[in-house]
């Protein structure tokens, strides 16, 4: 291999593709975020593991008091874990199950209840400027790549 396809190894660039699909919509009482990941090699790779994460990305307040957090609800490996070759031009599918619990704020919490209990969290929530955003995440490790293929996807719990 040339210096430039090292190069170009080591960065990622011809090596891989990752591609997820989810639906848009997903019960968050079900509890389980069911969709495949489909990668697609350029040039023959050694996928070391495929990776799936569910995360939250919570937003709370607003100008200097806005606060950022991430949490992740659900993680998991595809493929038993064990590394597997993908041959130029190859496409292997991986179907998933992900499963995931929520964590709620208490204001959250409290919406969820229902009544007047619900009303008073529902109120706190907007008060609050609080958010949630939902987003699942493939990735590859390939094995001599610094630069692993990633694919996110927004995904909304109802």
């Amino acid at each position: 291999m040339s210096f430039f396809g090292k190069l170009k190894q080591g960065l990622g660039i011809g090596t891989a593709s990752v591609e997820l699909t989810i639906p848009a919509h997903v019960d968050k009482a079900a509890g389980v975020v069911n969709g495949k990941v489909a990668l697609v090699a350029k040039s023959a790779q050694k996928v070391k593991s495929v990776k799936v994460v569910l995360t939250e990305t919570y937003t709370s307040g607003t100008g200097e008091n806005r606060k950022v957090r991430e949490f992740v609800l659900g993680e998991m490996s595809l493929g038993d874990g064990n590394p597997f070759d993908l041959k130029a031009e190859e496409r292997r599918e991986l179907e998933f199950a992900l499963p995931f619990s929520m964590k709620l704020s208490s204001a959250q919490a409290l919406a969820e209840k229902g009544g007047v209990l619900g009303a008073l969290g529902k109120a706190a929530v907007f008060a609050g400027n609080e958010k949630s955003e939902f987003h699942v995440k493939a990735s590859a490790d390939l094995e001599g790549v610094a630069l692993d293929p990633v694919d996110v996807k927004h995904v909304h719990l109802a």
